[in-house]
């Protein structure tokens, strides 16, 4: 053997002392993995347990970025738009000539930008200026009419009670209680606490301030996100390329598409057939003369967001607002509601939203209860979506794990303890896009 085979053999190498880079590369593997995983340990247990450090980081780094994630959330919902403008106004012949004759210098991202926020800005002074003045006028009128309200109520419960001596007892009992322990937290609780309410006060008109400081500049994060929305898209695949392998980084890009689809299409529907309901809800409660118009617009409009329990969150208080001034009208207005509701369900909203979740009806409810009971109202919203997004991810591991066992993927072969073969249409529908062009191209 000469010299040079000798040298190069990893056997004498290792005998020599020479150390070994596969082993080497090995135990850093295992180091690394380990030193993840006590890591994860430790944060899992301060989070439960500690002092919620992660937690504390978490919440300080959302603050931080709070400008660019409204400019990211504006950015997102008026892309298409921009891409309206774009198509109408500089696709064509006459669109390229009026960009290169009227405006050399301005291109045609930052053009269809402005025209965008022109838009939007006409639009909020339109609806501000039409619905504000007349919101404020049922406010007023609202509270010009609670002494009556309040005698109405007055004398309801006063009739209740006189034909009911049980319930007056009862009544007077509750009402007894309620009287002393509103006097001991008035004496133990509020006066004690009347500094930290002015401090509250206070603190919100600093957070208030705060918040219009971050929407101005979320709106200039969202202008420069929309003119390099192309060029931020190809930062974040090239990130996905460089960190995994190709095969990966596909199914990675196809499930951030996939993701996109379904929160664009339930978020910019939602919001868009909303406004729809809250509009239309204005000019048939007009029509009707039903009393507050313009304040019980705003509530099915702004509570119609809400999948499924949105109409019931806006009808049941608008419902009792107008109760009090007619119950005859009440009843008519309950009519409307579901006449309306109808219509969204059945017309407007398969037409706007159409099927972009592929949730069933008890997974909706599950995702607005559980998403609910952890954010609110945001989580209301958006938890549909994000279990559309995970009933989407594990629908298409479910299936390709049968793929390779080579067992039927359609629910129905599953009718039974022992699945039935797939149709030859569900066959054919099932089979991969690369089998079908070999198929096609000889």
């Amino acid at each position: 053997m000469r010299t040079n085979d000798r040298e190069a053999d990893p056997k004498i190498k290792q005998r020599r002392g020479v150390p070994d880079t596969k082993r080497k590369n090995t135990y850093v593997k295992l180091g690394l993995t380990m030193f993840l995983t006590v890591g994860a340990i430790l944060l899992g247990y301060d989070t439960l347990f500690g002092h919620r450090v992660l937690v504390a980081l978490l919440t300080k780094l959302m603050t931080a970025v709070a400008p660019v994630l409204y400019g990211a959330m504006m950015a997102y919902l008026l892309s298409p738009v921009v891409n309206f403008f774009e198509n109408l106004l500089f696709s064509n012949a006459k669109g390229r000539l009026w960009k290169r004759g009227i405006f050399p210098a301005v291109g045609a991202r930052s053009v269809s930008i402005l025209m965008t926020w022109v838009l939007v800005c006409a639009f909020l002074y339109v609806l501000a200026s039409v619905l504000l003045p007349e919101v404020y006028r049922s406010i007023l009128q609202l509270g010009g009419n609670l002494e009556n309200y309040y005698n109405t109520i007055y004398g309801w419960m006063e009739h209740l009670l006189e034909t009911n001596p049980d319930l007056e007892h009862w009544v007077m009992e509750q009402l007894n209680i309620s009287y002393q322990n509103m006097n001991t937290w008035l004496r133990d609780t509020l006066l004690p606490q009347a500094q930290q309410l002015m401090s509250a006060v206070s603190g919100g008109v600093v957070s208030l301030l705060v918040f219009l400081k971050n929407l101005l500049v979320g709106i200039i994060v969202s202008v420069y996100l929309m003119a390099t929305k192309e060029l931020c898209g190809a930062q974040a695949r090239r990130i996905v390329y460089s960190v995994t392998n190709r095969t990966n980084a596909g199914w990675i890009v196809r499930g951030v598409h996939k993701a996109d689809d379904i929160f664009s299409g339930f978020v910019r529907g939602k919001l868009l057939d909303s406004l729809i309901i809250g509009i239309l809800c204005f000019v048939g409660c007009s029509l009707f003369k039903f009393p507050y118009t313009p304040l019980v617009s705003v509530f099915v409009g702004v509570t119609n967001v809400i999948p499924f329990f949105g109409p019931f969150l806006g009808a049941i208080p608008s419902t009792l607002l107008i109760l009090l001034a007619s119950p005859r009208k009440a009843l008519y207005f309950v009519l409307f509601v579901l006449a309306l509701q109808q219509l969204d369900g059945n017309v407007i909203g398969p037409k706007i939203l159409g099927d972009k979740t592929g949730l069933s009806s008890l997974g909706v409810i599950v995702a607005i209860l559980v998403g609910g009971s952890f954010f609110g109202v945001a989580g209301m919203f958006f938890g549909v979506p994000v279990f559309a997004c995970a009933n989407c991810l594990i629908t298409f591991l479910v299936e390709s794990c049968l793929r390779r066992r080579e067992m039927p993927v359609s629910v129905a072969a599953y009718a039974s303890d022992i699945p039935a073969a797939d149709t030859p249409g569900e066959q054919e529908k099932e089979m991969p896009k690369a089998e079908e062009k070999n198929g096609n191209n000889p």
